[in-house]
């Protein structure tokens, strides 16, 4: 059952992340229409936006937290471990990035975002270097 669990787990985490990177290249794209002032492509970003963040990103998120939880109901002396705490953390900031991409979405809905293009390019890379710590704490488990 616990390998199960985590091959889910794993799946969702990949969604989740696929649309980590993609929604925030779409803000790049999204900020560089609007500034160039073409109107159907913004719509077409909206539209885009929105399905990527409820249909994909929100739900994998979701799955991906319930299952993490899961896991760690099953093997609770992970929680003893220093490198989970700092993976944990870094799920913490991930789930708040995820809601910064949420608030960012609704500012673009609603034509109110301010944030440049080059911003979005920055921000795009926050859940890269989250990704690594991640992976190496799971893998290498450091501490």
């Amino acid at each position: 059952m616990y390998l199960w669990i985590k091959a889910f787990h794993l799946i969702a985490v990949v969604c989740w992340f696929a649309a980590l990177f993609y929604l925030p290249r779409l803000y790049v794209y999204h900020a560089q229409a609007r500034d160039a002032g073409d109107h159907k492509a913004i719509e077409y970003f909206k539209t885009m936006e929105r399905k990527l963040y409820r249909g994909i990103m929100m739900p994998s998120m979701i799955a991906t937290l319930v299952l993490g939880i899961w896991l760690l109901a099953l093997v609770p002396s992970f929680m003893n471990m220093g490198w989970m705490h700092l993976k944990l953390t870094m799920v913490v900031l991930l789930v708040g990035y995820h809601h910064a991409c949420g608030l960012y979405l609704k500012q673009f809905a609603a034509d109110t975002c301010k944030r440049t293009s080059r911003y979005f390019r920055f921000f795009n890379e926050v859940p890269v270097l989250m990704l690594v710590v991640i992976v190496i704490c799971v893998i290498v488990k450091p501490f």
